[in-house]
């Protein structure tokens, strides 16, 4: 007598399906050890050959800023103001980069989908 309906088997999931779900879990968690390596990383961006230099965390977060006295005229702060924010906004795009190479493993190139 043939069976109605359902997988083969019998109760429970069909071997592929368990398959897939085990293949699932384990790159979750292969994803989760990738977020928290990312989060120890650090970069360092620089601007002004070197003058001004911002560390940033993998967590995004500024960690350090390092500023050559040469840099500072107190007649010229705002230059001292643009070559923080080039150094900050250059560490921040090395660490988007970073994560982008570190998380694009698991996303296939989904972009935004993900």
């Amino acid at each position: 007598m043939a069976k109605r309906g359902g997988f083969p088997g019998g109760m429970g999931m069909p071997g592929n399906m368990g398959n897939l779900m085990k293949q699932a879990q384990k790159m979750q968690r292969q994803m989760e050890e990738s977020q928290k390596e990312l989060e120890t990383k650090e970069v360092t961006g620089q601007a002004g050959g070197g003058v001004v230099k911002i560390t940033v965390s993998g967590k995004r977060e500024i960690t350090k800023v390092e500023i050559d006295p040469e840099a500072v005229d107190p007649e010229d702060t705002e230059m001292l103001e643009d070559l923080i924010m080039a150094a900050a906004n250059e560490a921040l795009r090395q660490i988007e980069d970073l994560s982008a190479q570190t998380m694009g493993k698991f996303t296939g190139g989904l972009g935004g989908l993900m």
